[in-house]
């Protein structure tokens, strides 16, 4: 079975209203691809499919040919836009036990990461402002060795001078020969060179599943200006 996460026919309820809308495509590994969207419209709720945290009411939810659960975190690397720690942690402390959950966490690529990121490793989390919360867990997801890395709006909360840095230092600590990138993003101007393609979601349901290079060629336009057509719309 080669690389991928697939999705065939996922629909996602919650008591008060649907999430997701027969939603079916495919991610192959090495590319670094973009969940675009209005705020509501299901983006989160896809990286969770994905992530194995959250089940689909009806469709498949598939990792490497296996059925997406809690135990596919073996393939699967998480940022959650909320997040949780150990606020009595440090630094360190977060990462020593991050490595005592997966064998796949990589310490010097973490130690690698946290200087870039200017983390100070004796810091508790507790005293880190939410912009470096935000650069822990960025440092926390990136250093693990897995197929997927899975990261909704990594770049909330930073500091918007410091995002363009952020995001490109992000992309050279992820190897695409064995690796796919996947994020949800706001702020979809200061990722759009990075991504190779691109998922539009829209009140739950998958609006457009392009490659960028295609988008350029068939409008003449970049996601963020045909996202301002389409959602105007």
């Amino acid at each position: 079975m080669s690389n991928l996460i697939q999705l065939t026919n996922v629909s996602k309820k919650y008591v008060k209203q649907p999430a997701l809308n027969n939603i079916s495509f495919t991610l192959p590994v090495g590319k670094i691809i973009g969940i675009v969207g209005e705020n509501g419209g299901g983006k989160s709720t896809l990286l969770r499919l994905m992530s194995g945290l959250s089940l689909p009411t009806s469709g498949r939810v598939t990792v490497n040919g296996e059925t997406a659960n809690r135990r596919i975190s073996k393939a699967v690397s998480y940022l959650s836009e909320l997040g949780s720690f150990y606020h009595i942690f440090t630094v360190r402390e977060a990462m020593d036990f991050q490595a005592s959950q997966y064998t796949d966490f990589n310490m010097a690529k973490a130690e690698e990461i946290m200087k870039f990121l200017q983390l100070e490793p004796h810091m508790k989390i507790k005293d880190l402002s939410k912009g470096n919360r935000g650069r822990l867990k960025i440092m926390l997801t990136l250093a693990r060795e897995v197929p997927y890395i899975l990261m909704d709006e990594p770049l909330s909360g930073l500091d918007p001078m410091v995002r363009e840095s952020i995001v490109k230092g992000m992309i050279s600590y992820v190897d695409l020969e064995s690796q796919t990138l996947i994020m949800t993003s706001h702020e979809i101007a200061e990722i759009e060179s990075l991504l190779d393609c691109f998922i539009a979601i829209k009140d739950g349901s998958l609006l457009r599943m392009a490659d960028v290079d295609e988008l350029h060629e068939s409008e003449g336009i970049g996601i963020a200006d045909w996202m301002k057509k389409t959602y105007s719309g």
